[in-house]
């Protein structure tokens, strides 16, 4: 959201009603006029009319949020830093899950949340930094995010990060992205593929896709491309591939067709795609191009969703994203209540499917 430069004098709203205001047109007390107008005080049936005629009158909608929120000493809203746009994030599944958890834990505590794209802090829009909120979940933002780190805990505020650095001093959720690829990277090797190539999340803030580079590695940002990348090391040491711009199966379909696209001799038997869209891109690819999964190519992916469209059943590893957000809800509303919640851990889960099988030969 854009910041509004303040209007001209001459061009402002006229002066909020005031609740003392309503009181004194009712002829009744603050008091009763407030208890009258929330509809849950032992207030007559006339009186309650009488304050809400004068409530229209004046036209007073309801206590000032702002002021009540000053009364309280919070917002009642929940920040989510998101890694990338609204529009972008919400084609993610896995982000939906992971926010749906988060959202219905809070709201036990009648909390909000308020979606918030990581972006430059200086870029002129509303940012976490500033934002009117009474905590921040960092949702699988890169490391770029916590250049706001030091502004939010200088806000003593309580911050959750979920799969973020381990050294960033903040509570974590966090999820064993490296044993999930190091498991679908052995189930490859067991099939006998020796030419195995990587189609990655995006690595930094900037999500620019292209060939994944050493100097590219050495930049990256994300922690959880970063965490799968090294699983599938763990496996095939020095496997290279491809960066994709976004975990969309459209950017997968992009890079796999950049890795396919050369003599069969140097073609990857095998794409080990960092989520399960980039795995539906690659199928779409590999479909393009002529060749059959899994006789010519296998695939896998990670995350355990359904994806629309996808008609085969895809290996993979399945994580729990609602169960991760759920957790960063509860660490958030036992932080507020001055609580300091055990760290989370989640195991994954291999899947096998029918899009990987022995390496042709």
């Amino acid at each position: 959201m854009k910041r509004q430069s303040m209007a001209p004098a001459g061009n402002r709203p006229e002066t909020r009603p005031t609740l003392a205001a309503v009181a004194a047109r009712a002829g009744v007390s603050a008091s009763t006029a407030s208890l009258a107008f929330s509809g849950r005080g032992p207030v007559s049936d006339d009186t309650r009319a009488k304050v809400l005629a004068a409530a229209a009158e004046l036209g007073y909608g309801g206590p000032d949020p702002l002021a009540q929120s000053l009364r309280r000493g919070r917002s009642g809203i929940i920040g989510a830093l998101i890694p990338a746009r609204i529009g972008v994030s919400f084609r993610d599944p896995v982000l939906i899950q992971t926010l749906d958890g988060l959202a219905e834990e809070i709201s036990a505590i009648g909390a909000g949340l308020l979606l918030l794209p990581d972006q430059d802090p200086d870029s002129g829009y509303v940012n976490v930094t500033d934002a009117p909120v009474d905590a921040v979940v960092l949702v699988g933002c890169s490391a770029d995010a916590l250049s706001a780190l030091d502004a939010l805990q200088r806000r003593s505020i309580p911050i959750v990060q979920i799969e973020g650095p381990v050294d960033a001093g903040v509570h974590t959720i966090s999820v064993d992205n490296r044993g999930g690829v190091r498991l679908l990277a052995e189930h490859l090797r067991a099939f006998g593929h020796t030419r195995v190539a990587l189609v990655t999340l995006a690595l930094d803030r900037a999500r620019t896709a292209g060939p994944l580079t050493a100097e590219r590695e050495a930049g990256a940002t994300v922690t959880a491309a970063l965490d799968r990348i090294a699983g599938a090391r763990d496996v095939y040491p020095g496997v290279g591939g491809w960066v994709a711009g976004a975990s969309r199966s459209d950017a997968g379909r992009e890079a796999a067709l950049a890795l396919l696209t050369v003599p069969p001799a140097g073609r990857p038997t095998a794409i080990l795609a960092q989520s399960d869209l980039l795995a539906a891109g690659v199928l779409a690819a590999a479909e393009e191009l002529g060749l059959r999964v899994p006789e010519d190519l296998s695939v896998v992916g990670f995350d355990g969703i359904r994806v629309d469209g996808l008609e085969r059943s895809l290996t993979t590893v399945w994580q729990p994203s609602q169960d991760k957000g759920a957790a960063a809800g509860r660490a958030i509303v036992e932080m507020l209540a001055g609580r300091s919640p055990e760290p989370v851990s989640f195991d994954v889960r291999f899947q096998p499917g029918d899009t990987s099988g022995p390496a042709p030969a």
